[in-house]
């Protein structure tokens, strides 16, 4: 019998001698009962309240693999902390011929044993639930005093011995300098900036961020408004600073809010690092351009312009991200091209990792071995090293099996069904928005060539190109505006060309995980 351990703890309090305690249980049972154990599965600082844990997740779908018939834990609670989710992934489990023991419960098999389990399961979630009731009636009663319930502590203060938020009067006079400034019309990457070249660090040792500056500016905390759920209480902690400059500054965030970005935004650029001049070959980058009336207009841009080694004109950004969003659109819509994306994808699984085929044919060779001793011993020819041998070659095949199973189990594995709802998962993307935009083009489209009068799409899969000609009144229209057609002189190397890339697995892995 082949197993695997799964191993939990809940929180940061409860440390790695949890887990070694589980395993060494959990082996110590496997011993005993002579159960082999191939691999681990440990979901660290997760509560079972929730089935959304990454490892556990993982190990369900690894048995369609099977590679185990069994799945060890130390306690069943370890597994779930209700009946539903248990019923649920036992059931899944079943269906793959695997199921699930506990090795400090002993549960026998029959009816007897189904209303234990079902008794330790109950107990389980009862115990979570009253813990958690528990939990939630403290921090109640902290939030009516006032007094901190963890999380990080605002800039500027520190939690004394009561559990309340005091003034920190080193820090405070930075709080007070960032409101002001802010206030005054100083932009929050120029604070930042300066924080950081007069050394001013987070409590963690780390640099003042962006998103550090933001969160604190809009922070009622500073104004002495205490906050945990929906428990308010007005001067409930020391202010900082006071109502009047807390408010131009709330003014002003909602002032740069609607304002026009005062910077070009280069991951709103969908085809950066994916769209080439055909003239040198070379990246085309992202560019803008202000009008006399003041409107910005964006572009994609050859990186050799800037040296002056190349006069290939701009392409205006919006068409040609349009037109990569059609033809990606094209290909998802052709079923024929989507068959053979899942056919591929599903045999590359096998393929990514290229110790298994390796480790298949060492154990192949092992079987002949012992298959040629067999047949030795049959016709009679036995020395006294024969039965030492073919003791030696067992124990070696039983290795290979177990290192094998190993190897299977440490990716996830797709089947064809899981592929297919993956990809036809592209077709729900919202591509009125840049992320849907982004994630189609991402999956589908590897480069695209910019000529004088036409582009050429090289997409995610083998032999998968698109020339399209490019008419007069396009290029007038949509800023595909060279002269002649001139071939690349180098091409970038691309990776993956030639067949299905190992992006997709990453892709439909998310993408299939719902499926399920």
């Amino acid at each position: 019998m082949k197993a695997v351990i799964y191993a939990r703890y809940s929180t940061d309090k409860q440390n790695e001698q949890s887990i070694e305690g589980q395993i060494r249980e959990c082996l110590e049972y496997a011993e005993h009962n002579a159960i082999t154990v191939v691999g681990n599965y440990i979901d660290r600082a997760f509560s079972a309240k929730t089935d959304n844990r990454p490892e556990f997740q993982r190990m369900i779908k690894d048995s369609n693999k099977h590679c185990f018939d069994i799945i060890i834990v130390w306690k069943l609670d370890r597994f779930a902390r209700n009946r539903y989710d248990s019923a649920h992934y036992k059931a899944l489990l079943k269906k793959n011929g695997v199921k699930v023991v506990s090795a400090k419960e002993n549960i026998a098999e029959g009816s007897e044993g189904i209303l234990l389990e079902s008794v330790l399961e109950g107990m389980a979630e009862y115990y979570s639930a009253e813990l958690a009731e528990k939990v939630s009636r403290g921090q109640k009663e902290n939030a009516l005093k006032c007094k901190s319930n963890g999380g990080q502590t605002p800039f500027g203060y520190y939690v004394d011995d009561n559990q309340k938020l005091e003034i920190d009067n080193t820090l405070a006079p930075i709080v007070v300098e960032v409101f002001t400034k802010y206030a005054e019309g100083t932009t929050i990457k120029e604070i930042v900036n300066e924080l950081n070249s007069r050394g001013i660090r987070t409590k963690y040792d780390r640099p003042i961020n962006y998103q550090a500056i933001q969160y604190m500016l809009s922070n009622k905390t500073y104004i002495g408004e205490y906050h945990f759920k929906d428990v308010v209480i007005p001067k409930g902690v020391p202010a900082i600073i006071d109502e009047e400059l807390f408010e131009r500054v709330r003014r002003q965030l909602d002032k740069n809010k609607h304002a026009p970005a005062r910077h070009k935004a280069e991951d709103d650029y969908l085809l950066t690092t994916k769209l080439f001049c055909g003239k040198c070959g070379a990246f085309m980058v992202a560019d803008t351009g202000t009008s006399r009336n003041g409107n910005v207009h964006r572009y994609y841009k050859c990186v050799n312009v800037k040296k002056h080694t190349c006069d290939k004109k701009t392409v205006k950004k919006e068409w040609i991200e349009n037109l990569a969003v059609q033809y990606a659109l094209e290909i998802l819509n052709n079923k024929e091209i989507i068959e053979y994306l899942a056919n591929k994808i599903y045999d590359m699984q096998d393929e990514e990792n290229p110790r298994i085929p390796r480790l298949k044919m060492q154990l192949a060779d092992v079987e002949n071995k012992i298959k040629n001793i067999v047949k030795a011993i049959e016709q009679g020819i036995i020395y006294d090293s024969t039965k030492e041998r073919l003791g030696q070659l067992e124990k070696e095949k039983s290795e290979l099996e177990i290192v094998i199973l190993q190897e299977q189990i440490k990716k996830p594995f797709l089947t064809k069904e899981q592929i297919q709802f993956g990809i036809e998962k592209f077709k729900k993307l919202d591509i009125s928005t840049k992320e849907g935009k982004q994630r189609l083009i991402d999956g589908f489209i590897n480069a695209i060539y910019l000529y004088d009068d036409k582009l050429t799409f090289i997409f995610n899969y083998k032999d998968g190109t698109k020339t399209v000609s490019l008419s007069n009144s396009e290029r007038e229209s949509f800023g595909s505006d060279i002269k002649s057609v001139v071939a690349p002189k180098t091409r970038p190397r691309l990776k993956g060309r030639g067949r299905v890339f190992a992006p997709w697995a990453a892709l439909l892995t998310a993408e299939s995980a719902e499926r399920d």
